[in-house]
């Protein structure tokens, strides 16, 4: 697991749109220096790389880490109960500073309502899915940096089918919420490896 702390520097200058199943789609076009950014979140489907991008802006500018699945799962892939995970997001969001990635979908509402940045992973389906076999074969019968002990990296077949349908099913609904946002949060959408090197390009150490 990566770890750091302070801010990243970077917000939107302009944004392009693009026309998705009726919706707007926010499209990253170009970014200026900021000072005043400090709770990044980071989503996209599995085998995106989330947690990648979020260690990488962590590192480069020292916001501190959270993986929300290091947080929500418990010893044997348990879930944290509905009642205490909503407890325990309100409490993260209220921190100073954060880079923090993951999906969890029910919580989005909170995290976007807290944050000033979010950098939306978007890459074509096939790459997520290649990743994530990628990744189960590199971890088989490990667990991942990003997730606690117990829980030994899988990859069932019920997540597969997530990934697969999840531009379909569940990105226009992430569009309409950032839609919401967009007006005062800075929105970046990363579709390309190309896309996610420019933006980081673009970060600074946080001001003191």
């Amino acid at each position: 697991m990566c770890s750091s702390t302070s801010t990243l520097i970077t917000t939107s200058g302009s944004l392009g749109c693009e026309p998705v199943a009726g919706l707007r789609a926010i499209r990253w076009a170009a970014a200026k220096p900021t000072s005043n950014v400090r709770k990044v979140l980071v989503i996209g489907p599995g085998g995106s790389g989330k947690t990648t991008v979020a260690c990488r802006i962590a590192a480069a500018t020292g916001l501190p880490l959270l993986h929300l699945d290091s947080l929500y799962w418990r010893p044997g892939w348990v879930p944290t109960p509905d009642r205490d995970w909503d407890r325990m997001v309100a409490e993260l969001v209220a921190r100073d500073a954060w880079v923090m990635d993951g999906n969890y979908g029910r919580t989005l509402a909170i995290r976007l309502a807290a944050c000033d940045t979010v950098v939306f992973l978007d890459p074509p389906r096939y790459l997520c899915l290649w990743r994530l076999l990628k990744r189960r074969w590199q971890y088989a019968g490990r667990r991942r940096p990003d997730l606690p002990e117990g829980c030994p990296e899988r990859l069932t077949w019920g997540f597969l089918q997530w990934v697969w349908s999840y531009h379909a099913r569940r990105r226009p609904t992430v569009l309409q919420h950032l839609a919401v946002v967009a007006d005062r949060v800075a929105v970046f959408t990363l579709q390309t490896n190309t896309d996610v090197a420019t933006f980081l390009a673009r970060l600074t150490p946080a001001a003191a």
